[in-house]
């Protein structure tokens, strides 16, 4: 049954079971991945000889492990409603860290031994990062609150990108038990390209399923006789 077939209560269990499950994987690998950075560890092979390399992660690690945990609950109405001066708070807390996460990650992608397709996979997601954060905010100052959404959508799905490359890793990793000429660095690219490429797809599907079902449920104006 698609979503735009759904009752409004069936279509608020299954946004609530989805955000649950979003939510418990970004809470999740903040408090996995970050903490390693901030005792001089990390949680992939890193060459300490390359200067600022692992300063440079350090620094991204910190908010963007921030914007996985503060961005969920942007995204719930009744928080918005109620607590409107919080979600302003929290929208300038979470703008500032994908700002400061986005120009650590730029010289740890210049400076990376990965390969110059990691490079361009990186490069293209803080691009679109810093692009639609910048949306988000320009669209919000205007008083466009529903274009504001759509690109926060849009925005926190790249920030997810965190979650579906590890999650990726994880599998890729497994996968080189199996496949013995598979590398880390093949994984690793490859990782970094589904979780750009397929959390792109899936929101803007869903944006897009959102936008038609709008279309279908809004009044008809029936035109006036002269």
């Amino acid at each position: 049954m698609s979503t735009a077939a759904m009752s409004p209560t069936v279509r608020r269990r299954w946004w609530w079971s989805l955000w649950s499950l979003l939510t418990v994987l970004a809470l999740a690998i903040a408090a996995y991945f970050v903490p390693p950075y901030l005792v001089g560890s990390s949680t992939i092979p890193i060459d300490m000889r390359i200067v600022g390399y692992y300063a440079s992660l350090v620094v991204h690690a910190v908010p963007a492990g921030l914007t996985l945990i503060v961005g969920p609950w942007q995204f719930v109405p009744k928080l918005r409603t109620r607590f409107p001066r919080l979600h302003r708070v929290l929208g300038r807390v979470y703008l500032v860290s994908v700002i400061l996460a986005a120009a650590a990650a730029s010289y740890a992608t210049v400076v990376t031994p990965s390969g110059f397709p990691l490079q361009v996979a990186f490069s293209v997601l803080i691009v679109a990062w810093l692009y639609s954060a910048f949306q988000g905010y320009r669209t919000i100052r205007r008083g466009d609150v529903r274009s504001h959404r759509i690109w926060m959508i849009r925005n926190y799905t790249l920030t997810f990108a965190a979650v579906t490359l590890r999650l990726y890793l994880m599998l890729g990793v497994a996968l080189m038990n199996v496949i013995p000429s598979l590398t880390f660095r093949d994984v690793y690219t490859s990782s970094a390209w589904l979780s750009l490429l397929g959390n792109v797809l899936v929101a803007e599907y869903f944006i897009l399923r959102h936008t038609v079902r709008r279309k279908r449920e809004s009044p008809v104006a029936i035109p006036q006789p002269v």
